[in-house]
């Protein structure tokens, strides 16, 4: 078994530091974050949304027992919100001080006004902390969302675990981060970054793996009910959807049924909780009622025989 805040030291220990935390990765996959944490390299995670990518930087930290450390982008996230800007309105209070106090040593007083205890640590600086005393997990959280000009200001970090300050230097971190960076490749992101990093592609599951999912994280469901919601999900995939639900929303969905003392599917209940599976309403409209009977009649003639879309 892999101890607390010690790296795995094979593939195998990957994998079983994933199974502690309930997250099922598959040989590719644990490949992938043995060679990061082995390699010191970012791990640049894509694949569609609801597919286990963020959850792996969540189960890594708990897994090595360090701070998970999240930047979410969005778009316009700039500098200041993700790596560092200056306290004005401390540094403006300062200069009152010094003011009232007369005769002001003006190169004295700008060096101590962009000092260190002016500086507002963000995410990315916060990782890189000097003072830290183990690795944090840095999650980079759908960089797709940001901006192009964005990844820009990754460039350093990734590639030298190093920020540089204009006012104080370079930055550089004692014990470099566990990077992971996630996108749902709604955008592509620029070669430059990418060469900085390891690469994987997180797919769909086929019906075995998010079988194993499910039992994973929901235990206490019927046997017979996880065969039939995974079931139901994967030929659920196969629709013509404009949002193709995950991983996510078939654990979600599955808390829901057992909320519901459900012990198998019927049509009904899957009428009744197509919110927890579907986010648009053109979607849940496309297979409500009809649809949903045809889909559960595959589904349970499906089995683990066929893999879902893309697995």
């Amino acid at each position: 078994m892999t101890t607390a805040a010690t790296p795995p030291a094979s593939i195998d220990q990957v994998q079983t530091l994933l199974r502690e935390q309930q997250y099922v990765a598959d040989r590719g996959l644990a490949v992938a974050i043995y060679l990061a944490l082995t390699l010191q390299r970012p791990l640049f995670l894509e694949g569609e949304a609801g597919v286990g990518k963020t959850e792996i930087a969540r189960a890594l930290s708990r897994g090595l027992d360090t701070e998970l450390i999240r930047l979410q982008c969005y778009e316009g996230l700039d500098i200041n919100h993700a790596v560092y800007e200056w306290n004005h309105t401390r540094q403006m209070l300062e200069i009152r001080l010094l003011e009232s106090a007369g005769q002001v040593d003006r190169p004295a007083a700008t060096a101590d006004l962009f000092s260190e205890r002016f500086l507002i640590k963000r995410p990315l600086l916060q990782a890189i902390d000097e003072s830290r005393e183990r690795s944090p997990v840095l999650l980079i959280d759908e960089l797709d969302r940001a901006d192009e000009e964005f990844e820009g200001f990754l460039l350093e970090l990734l590639a030298d675990f190093q920020i540089t300050i204009p006012e104080l230097g370079a930055y550089r971190a004692a014990h470099p981060p566990i990077v992971i960076i996630t996108s749902n490749r709604t955008r592509e992101i620029h070669d430059a970054l990418k060469r900085r990093c390891l690469y994987y592609w997180i797919d769909y599951p086929d019906f075995q793996k998010e079988l194993q999912i499910v039992s994973v994280r929901m235990p206490q469901a019927p046997r017979r009910l996880a065969q039939q919601v995974t079931g139901f999900i994967q030929e659920l995939r196969e629709t013509e959807l404009y949002k193709i639900p995950g991983v996510s929303e078939t654990i979600d969905w599955t808390a829901a049924l057992l909320a519901l003392n459900q012990t198998e599917l019927d049509a009904q209940v899957i009428d009744d909780t197509l919110g927890i599976m579907l986010k648009y309403q053109d979607d849940i409209e496309l297979v409500r009622g009809e649809p949903v009977r045809n889909i559960l009649e595959r589904s349970q003639n499906r089995g683990p025989r066929r893999g879902g879309r893309g697995g």
